[in-house]
């Protein structure tokens, strides 16, 4: 039996790659809403993986000039500054050919260990990569620290065993998340049947306020959340777990601060931090269906009214004008969304189960505590 080996990180058969920093680092004027190059940023690498809901692209000549920090599928992208240890795996589905990280995180590239257990390796690292994490302003872990990070690196064999047994979650989770996709592309096809293509002439015309209320969310500090619990939600979706919530669900969410446009829809109890709005309704909508689908009509992103962060006034927002169709029309369309509703929380329960299994299981398998059968030369 080949024993795992007692290492630092600096010394596993891997590449640590910083970006440019260098004069050709793209300015505020060269970041476009397409193009040739993603450039990542910290909203884009999440705790959960890659998040596209907010990009940045650069030109193929500023591309070129860039010297470091390019992808290659295969590679993982780890942030070291700000929300530092956050993981996401470049593998073939991510539709972007062409990706570069910016000055806040690092590409950690395979050269002798299996890539998917590289990625499972770091998820499995992220309390570790904290307790070597500086800085309480803007917390960063520099690359000289990041290599004295110790790691039990088991034998390829084992590796290939593990990211292949865990992969099956992972292929689950992906699966579920497609479903729910197609059930929320599918309810919002019919809202904008119902209350767009065939909206009648006799129908009021109002203002947003006259449907919603956009309440404030509320300030909760890093150091007091307890990393379990309830959703703690953020301009750009959830950002940590508490053992309080704030709003009781079902309920929508959307920025106020910082990231502008995403509406999110929540089935349970979850707390929104101040750089939110939560939404109630004037209507009898007790589950936010209509009221949920409207908001995402509406082009938040467009209404920002700072240029250093953005932000989204409240009046203005509410001030939107809106069609207003009769209660009987939008108490239809929540009773035959219900269905689709159901189905997608279902599926996130099993998400969350699923979830909960393998970061278990993953803790065990690389901690040595389980070992899987014929995994060993």
């Amino acid at each position: 039996m080949i024993e795992w080996q007692k290492i630092k990180l600096g010394d596993a058969p891997l590449e640590i790659i910083d970006g440019d920093r260098g004069k050709n680092y793209p300015k505020r004027n060269e970041f476009f809403d397409s193009g040739f190059c993603l450039f990542l940023n910290a909203k884009n690498v999440t705790r959960t993986g890659f998040s596209f809901s907010e990009l940045n692209f650069i030109t193929q000549t500023k591309d070129e000039r860039l010297r470091k920090g390019k992808l290659k599928r295969g590679d993982l992208v780890l942030t070291t500054r700000g929300t530092v240890g956050n993981v996401a795996y470049y593998d073939k589905e991510i539709p972007y050919k062409h990706m570069r990280i910016n000055s806040g995180m690092v590409i950690i590239r395979p050269a002798g260990i299996d890539e998917r257990f590289n990625y499972y390796l770091f998820k499995f690292l992220n309390n570790q990569i904290k307790v070597f994490t500086s800085g309480t302003a803007q917390p960063q872990l520099p690359i000289r620290d990041l290599v004295k990070i110790p790691i039990f690196l088991p034998p390829l064999s084992d590796q290939c065993a593990i990211s292949g047994f865990l992969s099956t979650f992972d292929k689950k989770i992906k699966l579920l998340h497609r479903q729910n996709q197609t059930l929320e592309a599918l309810a919002q096809t019919l809202f904008r049947q119902w209350f767009v293509e065939e909206a009648e002439d006799d129908w009021e015309v109002g203002k947003l306020g006259d449907l919603v209320e956009f309440n404030y969310g509320k300030g909760l500090k890093k150091s007091i959340r307890t990393g379990m619990g309830y959703p703690v939600v953020g301009s750009s979706g959830i950002v940590d777990y508490h053992a309080e919530y704030l709003v009781e669900g079902p309920g929508i969410v959307t920025g106020r601060k910082g990231t502008l446009g995403e509406v999110i829809y929540f089935f349970d109890n979850f707390y929104p931090i101040d750089t939110t709005f939560f939404v109630k309704t004037k209507k009898d909508s007790p589950n936010l269906y209509y009221e949920y689908y409207l908001l995402k009509t509406i082009g938040f992103k467009k209404m920002n009214t700072d240029s250093a962060v953005p932000g989204l006034n409240r009046n203005n927002a509410l001030s939107v004008e809106v069609i207003i169709p009769p209660q009987n029309k939008i108490s239809q369309f929540n009773d035959f969304v219900h269905l689709l509703f159901q189905k997608r929380k279902a599926n996130q329960t099993q998400i969350h189960t699923l979830e909960k299994l393998r970061d278990i299981l993953l803790h065990k398998l690389l901690n040595g505590e389980v070992q899987l059968q014929g995994g060993h030369d």
